[in-house]
């Protein structure tokens, strides 16, 4: 199994209590793991009732899971300032406001926006996850992270560009320096460079991640605008090359007792029925397989609750395979 598994589906179907289940499996499984929420409505504090931050923390009473929440403001603020101090170091006094101003209208933007996010969530990939074995992501809504998981492509190929005219730039200072005269540029130790090529690397690092080392589910509800959203993202991850693994149908309703006619009991067979068609539809029509049906709990997903929800999903935990071992081979491989 591979060390990174991402849940992700339409806002609001369940892929945080999904993510916490499965996290919660596999630390019983033995597994070391850790759980990190993107999603802007954070849930992994209610569902362990146990408030976390953006540092790994350990879950009370879940021997092997820790867990964490990444605050996308938080985040766009410290990517936004990391961009300030960096360009503020190779700019005049005089066009520090402006970069400032133009920072400060880009605060608002979704590219920014995303940008922070997928460097934090990166971040955690390549600087957190060490100590574990298995890393579960509760991702932000499928739209959000589609465009995510677009970035390595798109900004590999521009930094690319960025890096090459910036080099021709260097090498025509570098040859108009006169006699003894100092380039105003120097290509050795290029602050502007060393950062481009900081930044493809993070890219590079991302997209082969996300290629061969990563899982990605699709939390859905069985009604036909979750079904329909589940199909364009399947469509949009096969667009980056990247497969989804297995579909999650979350909040079916549960059938009633066949002894039971009330008005109740017959809007509850209706729904049902409604529903079992919604998921014949998905079983047809889609590649990924279903590998859980999660009834509707009638009380928060906590404690027992979240351990019966982890027993009904049918993704492998790596636990009884020696987990722990494959991951360590991973890294000293240099993974």
């Amino acid at each position: 199994m591979e060390q990174f598994v991402f849940f992700g589906g339409k806002g609001g179907v369940g892929k945080t209590t999904v993510s916490c289940a499965y996290a919660y499996r596999c630390a019983n499984a033995g597994v070391r793991t850790l759980v990190v929420s993107t999603d802007p409505a954070h849930s992994v504090s209610d569902v362990f009732d146990q408030q976390f931050g953006d540092d790994p923390e350990p879950v009370a009473g879940v021997d092997g899971l820790d867990a964490m929440e990444i605050d996308p403001e938080d985040e766009m603020q410290r990517h936004l300032q990391e961009i300030r101090e960096g360009l503020s170091e190779q700019v005049s006094v005089a066009m520090v406001s402006e970069i400032n101003r133009q920072l400060e209208m880009s605060h608002g933007t979704p590219g920014a926006y995303e940008a922070a996010l997928f460097d934090a969530f990166v971040g955690v990939m390549r600087d957190e996850s060490e100590p574990y074995d298995r890393v579960v992501f509760d991702t932000a809504p499928t739209g959000s992270t589609l465009r995510l998981l677009g970035l390595p492509e798109f900004l590999g190929d521009w930094i690319d560009r960025l890096l090459y005219k910036r080099r021709q730039s260097i090498d025509l200072f570098e040859k108009a320096a006169i006699g003894d005269m100092e380039p105003r540029r120097l290509m050795e130790g290029d602050p502007v460079l060393e950062r481009l090529q900081r930044r493809k690397e993070f890219f590079e690092f991302a997209g082969e991640a996300m290629r061969t080392d990563a899982a990605f589910y699709l939390v859905l509800n069985p009604d036909q605008l979750s079904v329909n959203e589940t199909g364009r993202a399947i469509e949009g991850f096969a667009e980056r090359d990247l497969r989804v693994r297995g579909l999650v149908a979350n909040k079916l309703t549960p059938s009633p007792d066949d002894d039971e006619d009330g008005r109740g009991a017959r809007y509850l067979r209706e729904k049902v029925a409604t529903e079992r068609d919604r998921i014949a539809q998905v079983r047809d029509e889609f590649e990924p397989p279903l590998i859980a049906e999660i009834e509707s709990r009638t009380t928060e997903v906590r404690g027992d609750v979240l351990s019966a929800v982890a027993a009904e999903l049918d993704v492998d935990t790596g636990g009884e395979t020696g987990g722990e071992g494959n991951a360590e081979g991973r890294r000293a491989g240099g993974g």
